[in-house]
């Protein structure tokens, strides 16, 4: 039986998190609305309507928009003028946005609604609502925004939709807007003034990408820690580049916190033990500074995440409504500038986690520095072993460096010159989605590899949590014996990376 989950949007004490995107993204959420809400909204509606009664010449609700800003539009042409910009903007190609993506997009922006500074009626909140929890999806084409005036297309597509226009999904099936409205026992929205544009201006699909992505990239930090600490093992590496001492002293977090994940998951490890006496003197970075590298990692993930998650609570649209000094301002709260930079900055903060991964496969394929057997095939010579699992964390991480390339850097006008600088905000988003698909699958390939090479060290006993790590692999990939294709193998790694590190805490406890 279905469990039907639920997330309050519009509580003031309650923001919305990084983490509750996931949630947001699942067919089973429901959205509520905070009871405080209408109370919060409703004096910018007012506002809105006292300016169309007094006649008031105010962009956004009776004029046109961009560089048609300076337009004067009727009274009676407002419902026709909010219609119109929906159909207009609804440009949209490429590839729709998969399902949870959209209902992501939809949340985002009912919650920036909710801040009550953008003059929109009950009746609206309440269909987006609805529109939400009736599980319609709108068809969004994933191309088209520049990322201001805010994610303009992708945003249309959803404000066409709850007009019973363009398409929609329903039980899965593609079909008229208007028949998934029907189907699902909705009527058509009618926009009131400002209201479709209040719909269409804000920065929620670069948020609700690059939100689900780094969502996935905070779970992997986690995982190369803990497959880190099975190289080191296998490799017979010293956990003291790991003492606490040593990261004290260059006090970055996302360095302490890595270094005591990896100290905890080979804590009591008898394989550490075994080769205390060695005369090696020191291991190769890709072992010795793996605290260094994925600490970086991590604090440029930390500060992605504080800028996206006061973005998903911001409201971005334009004009913004202020009841209580009676003003209604134009401004650029749109401009998607802060979250494309925090997304490509995340994106290559990432791909540090992919390079080194990437490095640490290397050496444990390689006989010259495992001691192992080359390739970890049990017959050498006549089997390859699992020489090209490297090759795939090579080519991966080589493409990575396409995705670091910054999208926020570049700018093309649009809007006849009149919105002259732009964030290319989706662009980053994109970027960094396909490079958290890229890191996954390199971290599933280093602990592949390390598995393998820990089968080796038996009959000796490893740390608590690198021996939960190897027993989760070994559930869904057995030890390699005749060669064979493993791309099967690797595919399964990579969704057990959620598998692994819930196991792993489950054995030691929460990890930083």
């Amino acid at each position: 039986m279905t469990t039907l989950t639920s997330v309050t949007l519009g509580c003031p004490q309650r923001p919305l998190q990084l983490a509750d995107l996931a949630h947001l993204s699942e067919a089973e959420t429901r959205l509520k609305l905070d009871p405080s809400t209408e109370q919060r909204t409703r004096p910018s509606r007012l506002l809105v309507e006292k300016v169309q009664a007094e006649e008031r010449v105010v962009y956004g609700v009776n004029t046109g928009f961009g560089r048609l800003s300076s337009v004067r539009i009727s009274t009676d042409q407002l419902e026709a003028l909010q219609r119109n910009l929906v159909r207009s903007h609804s440009a949209g190609t490429g590839e729709p946005l998969p399902a949870s993506t959209v209902r992501v997009l939809m949340a985002l922006r009912l919650n920036s609604l909710l801040g009550g500074y953008s003059g929109v009626t009950q009746q609206l909140l309440r269909s987006l609502c609805d529109l939400y929890n009736s599980g319609v999806i709108p068809y969004v084409p994933s191309r088209g925004s520049v990322g201001a005036s805010g994610d303009l297309a992708p945003l249309s597509h959803v404000a066409l939709c709850l007009m019973g226009e363009g398409e929609a999904y329903y039980q899965g099936v593609l079909m008229a807007g208007s028949e998934a409205l029907a189907a699902a026992g909705l009527r058509p929205y009618v926009f009131q003034a400002k209201e479709a544009l209040a719909c269409i201006n804000g920065t929620q699909l670069m948020t609700a990408v690059g939100g689900l992505a780094l969502g996935r990239a905070r779970l992997l930090l986690k995982a190369a820690d803990i497959i880190a600490a099975m190289s080191v093992e296998a490799l017979l590496g010293t956990d003291s580049a790991f003492h606490a001492s040593i990261h004290r002293v260059r006090p970055h977090p996302g360095q302490i916190a890595s270094a005591a994940n990896l100290t905890r998951c080979m804590k009591g490890s008898a394989l550490v033990a075994s080769h205390k006496g060695c005369p090696k003197v020191q291991d190769p970075y890709s072992l010795r500074c793996a605290p260094q590298v994925h600490g970086a990692s991590r604090d440029g993930i930390a500060f992605s995440v504080q800028i996206l998650e006061r973005e998903i609570n911001a409201v971005t649209d334009n004009p913004l409504v202020f009841p209580d000094e009676d003003l209604i301002l134009s401004g650029g709260n749109f401009h998607g500038a802060p979250v494309a930079l925090a997304l490509d900055s995340a994106a290559i903060s990432l791909s540090y986690l992919g390079t080194i991964s990437e490095r640490r496969c290397d050496r444990l394929l390689n006989p010259d520095s495992s001691e192992l057997p080359p390739f970890l095939t049990p017959h050498q010579g006549l089997h390859s072993g699992l020489m090209l699992v490297q090759y795939v964390a090579a080519a991966l991480a080589s493409e990575n460096k396409i995705y670091c390339h910054p999208a926020s850097s570049d700018s093309i006008p649009t809007s006849a010159g009149h919105e002259d600088h732009v964030s290319m905000g989706p662009s980053a988003a994109y970027k960094l989605e396909k490079l958290v698909e890229n890191i996954e699958q390199i971290l599933a390939c280093e602990w592949v590899c390390a598995t393998q090479a820990l089968d080796f060290r038996r009959p000796l006993t490893f740390g608590p949590g690198t021996e939960t790590a190897h027993t989760v692999l070994r559930q869904h990939v057995p030890p390699w014996g005749d060669d064979h294709p493993p791309y099967r193998e690797l595919e399964a790694a990579r969704e057990a990376l959620p598998q692994l590190v819930e196991q792993v805490e489950q054995k030691i406890g929460p990890l930083e």
